[in-house]
């Protein structure tokens, strides 16, 4: 048994289930007192995970000395609140409780993986990004769901995989962090293209070509930042792709669907609450600018997002682009 301690109480609530019901003592903070009453009161988080029930053994807390003595402290909060809260926490986590990442995004200032804003924050301490094709709601339910953990530090990756696995939730282990973490992250902005492309009343050729060629997009600008391609073709990304985009569960495909069929990215955004890959398209953008790196589905939703560009107009501006060979050959390096 772990002492293991949540940040956040979204997907944070789904896994202080799953981790509680497999023995653990979990502890889950929010800042947020009055979601912490709602979650006691009701026995569920109504907002985020209607008739998921919550265990009463879980303690929640909004009292961030919680983290004191903790064998894992995982960072399950949107990405514009990790600086914050990793501040917030450090000077209370202990230099050998293992860090945990699930938030899928980057940090807006700087660009930055999310682990390496918390690792910049808790130099002493390993993290780990825990990963893959999972939503919240599936995952509070028991749902089977599969995992990668990865780590610059393999002992904390095999840490992690073999404390917080359960009969529901098997995690394989993974060395490349960086490449985990960007499938997580880049796969949102693709999820948002697919929605829009079915709330325009497209098929399922349009959403598979988006999601092919995202793919390869996302595989272009990982390598240049340090990935290994082969990453991309597991759950951390080709895996967590395919739920992201296809599933009415994912933020990103239902503000996809909304903007599609005619309402502004802004209101649509709104609408659902947060959307990671609105604020991910305009970071990816900056980044392939940096590495002279092509991302033409990223720039057509930027313009959809940003610029007020008609989807109709992004679909042509894609499909008359000039011809050319599908085959990455760098890839083979």
């Amino acid at each position: 048994m772990a002492n293991i301690v949540i940040l956040g109480c979204g997907f944070g609530t789904a896994l202080s289930v799953l981790w509680h019901n497999a023995g653990h003592n979990v502890t889950a903070y929010t800042k947020f007192p009055e979601e912490v009453e709602a979650i006691k009161r009701d026995g569920e988080h109504k907002k985020l995970l209607p008739g998921v029930q919550v265990p009463a053994g879980i303690n929640f807390t909004t009292d961030i000395t919680c983290v004191r003595g903790a064998d894992i402290v995982v960072f399950a909060i949107p990405s514009k609140f990790v600086y914050e809260v990793t501040c917030e926490a450090a000077e209370h986590i202990q230099k050998d409780t293992v860090i945990v990442n699930v938030g899928k995004g980057f940090e807006e200032s700087t660009g930055k993986r999310l682990s390496e804003v918390i690792q910049a924050n808790l130099p002493d301490n390993s993290v780990v990004v825990l990963t893959g094709p999972c939503h919240a709601e599936e995952v509070g339910r028991g749902v089977p769901t599969t995992v990668v953990s990865a780590s610059l530090n393999r002992a904390s990756a095999e840490y992690i995989q073999n404390t917080l696995q359960t009969k529901r939730f098997r995690i394989y282990a993974n060395d490349d962090i960086i490449g985990s973490e960007l499938g997580g992250a880049l796969k949102n902005p693709i999820a948002l293209c697919c929605g829009i492309a079915l709330g325009m009343g497209l098929g399922d050729n349009t959403v598979a070509a988006l999601m092919t060629r995202g793919l390869t997009e996302i595989k272009r600008l990982g390598t240049e930042l340090g990935a290994k391609w082969q990453t991309f073709t597991g759950l951390a990304g080709v895996g967590d792709l395919i739920v992201t985009c296809t599933s009415k569960l994912s933020r990103n495909h239902r503000a996809g669907l909304l903007i599609g069929q005619g309402i502004p990215a802004q209101e649509a955004i709104a609408q659902v609450g947060t959307v990671e890959g609105y604020d991910c398209v305009r970071i990816a953008l900056r980044l392939a600018k940096e590495k002279n790196v092509d991302l033409p589905i990223f720039e057509q939703l930027y313009k959809v997002c940003y610029e007020g560009l008609e989807p109709k107009e992004a679909l042509t501006s894609l499909m008359e682009r000039p011809q050319r060979e599908e085959r990455e050959y760098y890839w083979d390096n």
